[in-house]
């Protein structure tokens, strides 16, 4: 690849948006070759994979014709004319029901477009399928009640990570470059952990979304750096339904040049709780951090003081949440629900008001521990998850809804301080398998975040080959 050329042994499948623009500025093939090619790739995956849900193909074909015809005319229709793009099954589209991963949800159509997929839209996107989430979007896994088991890429018999599950599957099989998950605890950043790509948790209110929520997010997974910072592009711009929606920016995002020296960058592998850092993991992080120091940053080892009381809090507010919808439930609905979801629930109508409030004002700790690190530091470093990867069919790696979030505590912080982090692909186990690392920026810092993953990508050297079907 050079100077926006494609080599003739890459697939259009595998091509970055970037390249993809290149391509089409320069005449060699057009979206609608493009979404024929993707289309294919997708028809060759799925049967192993199941990372989609509402595909529709001759849709994608029309909206790729058109976009044809417009970059033959010269008059693209935004930054991102005739890219094919996948939105997770939770973010509204118009004409698409949103079953939110259970069978019970009424097939009603969505009216409009949310605003991540508004805004996709109307950039030339092409949304040519929505992608599989687990139950109620509750689960770091590719298991839902309603769309079965989403399987990564990399080996099918492992989990992709989720709650963006069917994203991270999308991305690492080829379904085209671009690709929109959501994260309220890390659902972004676990499936790129586990696919090998790059994700950001924008700071709160930085990408619209509806309905909003405290802590949940929109953001993009590529395989790419410079991809992802395409996409905020055109996901940050304002939209009024989203009332933490924060004001609109000048931030000039195609621009990811940084200079590292001065910058003071902590490192965190241990918590003190939780599940126990594997040693790939640990390695690979540690490796990322040399990375840094070798461009002139300052890397030193901090305390995340991110606590057992901090995250059992969390657990027990999201727990009677949940509750909350699933008491509402008939008997033969529940059954539908994975058991797992509805066990972890049910500890909801045990709790107080007062525990309830309790664990919620567990936020403002994290929000007051995080203000006090970024005080000292510019970025932080971590692992993204703690295990290599875990079974495809598991709801979690411990596989007990009694414990259910001692595999998230990397990236759930970062949800209630608001602060953007980022999963980029550091390294690969000693089976082939990609291990991720976390780059974290102070609140607002979106811009910094791509850029320190940016200088990391430059310099990580070359990646294994992305997986490919089986014949």
């Amino acid at each position: 690849m050079s100077d926006g050329v494609t080599s003739k042994t890459t697939a259009l499948h595998d091509l970055s948006a970037t390249e993809l623009l290149a391509g089409y500025y320069a005449k060699q093939f057009s979206p609608s070759e493009v979404i024929d090619d993707v289309i294919a790739q997708a028809q060759r995956w799925e049967p192993q994979l199941n990372a989609l849900y509402a595909c529709d193909p001759d849709g994608a074909r029309a909206a790729a014709k058109q976009s044809t015809e417009r970059w033959q005319k010269g008059e693209p229709q935004g930054v991102l004319d005739g890219v094919p793009v996948t939105i997770k099954e939770n973010v509204a589209t118009k004409g698409v029901p949103i079953p939110l991963g259970v069978p019970i949800t009424a097939p009603t159509p969505a009216t409009v477009d949310a605003p991540p997929a508004a805004r996709l839209r109307e950039a030339g996107a092409i949304l040519w399928t929505k992608t599989t989430m687990p139950d109620f979007g509750m689960l770091s896994s590719g298991l839902s009640s309603f769309h079965g088991v989403t399987r990564n890429p990399w080996d099918t018999t492992q989990n992709t990570g989720g709650s963006s599950s069917g994203a991270g599957a999308a991305g690492a099989a080829g379904y085209g470059p671009l690709h929109l998950g959501t994260d309220i605890g890390g659902s972004v950043r676990l499936p790129a952990n586990w696919c090998g790509l790059f994700a950001l948790k924008p700071s709160l209110g930085r990408v619209p979304i509806d309905p909003p929520y405290v802590g949940r997010c929109a953001g993009p997974m590529t395989r790419t750096v410079d991809d992802s910072a395409l996409m905020m592009s055109v996901l940050s711009l304002p939209d009024a339904r989203d009332g933490m929606n924060l004001p609109p920016n000048d931030f000039a995002w195609h621009d990811l040049a940084t200079d590292l020296r001065g910058k003071t960058i902590g490192l965190v592998t241990d918590l003190g709780f939780g599940m126990k850092l594997d040693d790939e993991v640990r390695a690979v992080v540690l490796n990322a951090t040399r990375s840094f120091e070798a461009q002139g940053a300052t890397v030193r080892e901090v305390s995340l003081d991110f606590t057992r009381e901090m995250m059992d809090g969390l657990d027990a507010f999201w727990r009677a949440r949940m509750w909350d919808d699933v008491s509402k439930l008939s008997e033969a609905q529940r059954a539908q629900v994975l058991p797992y979801i509805v066990r972890w629930a049910e500890r909801g109508a045990t709790l107080s008001g007062v525990e309830v409030v309790r664990g919620f004002n567990q936020t403002m700790a994290v929000r007051a521990m995080a203000a006090k690190l970024f005080a000292e530091i510019d970025y932080l470093i971590s692992p993204v998850a703690p295990v290599v990867s875990f079974p495809a069919e598991l709801p979690s790696p411990l596989d007990d809804p009694d414990i259910p979030f001692d595999h998230i505590l990397y990236t759930v912080p970062w949800n209630m301080s608001e602060n953007p982090a980022a999963s980029i692909n550091g390294g690969y186990s000693s089976k082939g398998f990609p291990i991720g690392v976390q780059i974290v920026g102070r609140r607002f810092d979106d811009l910094g975040v791509l850029r320190m993953a940016k200088a990391f990508e430059d310099v990580r050297g070359a990646q294994q080959p992305w997986p490919v079907p089986p014949r």
